[in-house]
C-alpha cells in the first residue's frame, strides 16, 4: 500500500486555485455533510472552535471518503500538538500568528523527521494505515502541506521572507486579525486592511509563493482567485448554518 497523494499540494503546485471551506462545528456528522459538498479543501479549526485530537480524528475520517483534502489548524505553534495531529492522518497544518521567520522555520520543523526536523517516530498510526503504508517514511514530508498564517502588521511585513522557508507551501493572510492590528476589529473587509494584504500579496505572487486567505464574500473570493490567490475559503460551516436558520425564520416571519 502506497501514501495517497496530497490534492490540494498537487493542485496548488501546479496552478490549479483551490475553493476551500472553513471547518468550526466540531462535529463528524457535521463535517460528512460538508464534506459531500466536493469543496477542494477544508480546514478543521482548532483555534477557534472546541475541537479536541480525537473529535478532529473522526472529522478527518469523514472527510477521507471524499475528494477534499482536510487540513487542520491547530491552536498553536505547538510541536507535540503537530506530531498527534499528522499521526491522526491531517494532510497539513495551518499554523496560526507565525510572526517570523524562526516561527516558520519550527513550523517546518515539527513535520519532519529527523534529522530534518523533531517530528517523533511511530511505526503504527493511522497516518501510516497502521504500518501498511510501504513508503510513508520516504513521502510523507513531500505530501504534508505547511501553511503559515500571517495576522498582524510586523508578520506581513515579513511575508516574503516567511513564505521562502524551505519547506513552507504557502502563506496565508488572515484578514481578521490584520484588521484587529489596524484598529478595525470585527472588519476584515476594511478597505484598509486589503490595502495593506493585496500589495503584498501580489508581490509574493510574482515570487511564485503561494498565498491564500479566508473571506465570506465569494464575490470578492472569486476575484481574488482571479488575481492569482491559489486557495481561497469562502465561507465558515457554522455561519452558514446559522445565516440560513436566521433566513428562514425571517422568511417564515414575513
Amino acid at each position: 500500500m502506497h501514501l495517497r497523494p496530497n490534492a490540494f499540494l498537487a493542485a496548488i503546485r501546479a496552478g490549479h486555485p483551490q475553493i476551500g471551506m472553513w471547518i468550526s462545528l466540531s462535529s463528524p456528522y457535521a463535517a460528512e455533510a460538508i464534506a459531500g459538498a466536493g469543496f477542494d479543501w477544508a480546514v478543521l479549526d482548532m483555534e477557534h472552535s472546541p475541537n479536541e485530537l480525537s473529535i478532529v480524528m473522526g472529522q478527518l475520517q469523514a472527510f477521507s471518503s471524499f475528494p477534499t483534502t482536510a487540513l487542520v489548524r491547530p491552536d498553536w505553534n505547538d510541536t507535540v500538538k503537530v506530531k498527534r495531529l499528522l499521526d491522526i492522518g491531517a494532510q497539513g497544518l495551518v499554523f496560526p500568528m507565525v510572526q517570523s521567520v524562526e516561527e516558520a522555520q519550527r513550523a517546518v520543523a515539527a513535520v519532519r523527521y529527523p534529522p530534518r526536523g523533531v517530528r517523533g517516530v511511530s511505526n503504527s498510526t493511522r497516518a501510516n494505515n497502521f504500518g501498511r503504508v510501504s513508503d510513508y517514511f520516504q513521502r510523507v514530508e513531500a505530501e504534508t502541506a505547511v501553511i503559515v498564517q500571517v495576522e498582524t502588521r510586523a508578520a506581513v511585513a515579513l511575508a516574503a521572507q516567511m513564505g521562502a522557508v524551505d519547506g513552507v507551501d504557502g502563506v496565508f493572510f488572515g484578514p481578521a486579525d490584520i484588521g484587529a492590528d489596524l484598529g478595525h476589529l470585527g472588519q476584515p473587509m476594511h478597505p484598509e486592511v486589503w490595502d495593506l494584504i493585496l500589495p503584498v500579496a501580489r508581490d509574493l505572487i510574482a515570487k511564485g509563493i503561494r498565498v491564500g486567505t479566508l473571506v465570506s464574500d465569494p464575490a470578492f473570493a472569486r476575484n481574488l482567485l482571479s488575481e492569482g490567490f491559489s486557495f481561497v475559503a469562502c465561507g465558515m460551516d457554522s455561519s452558514l448554518l446559522a445565516r440560513s436558520a436566521d433566513s428562514l425564520l425571517a422568511t417564515m416571519k414575513a
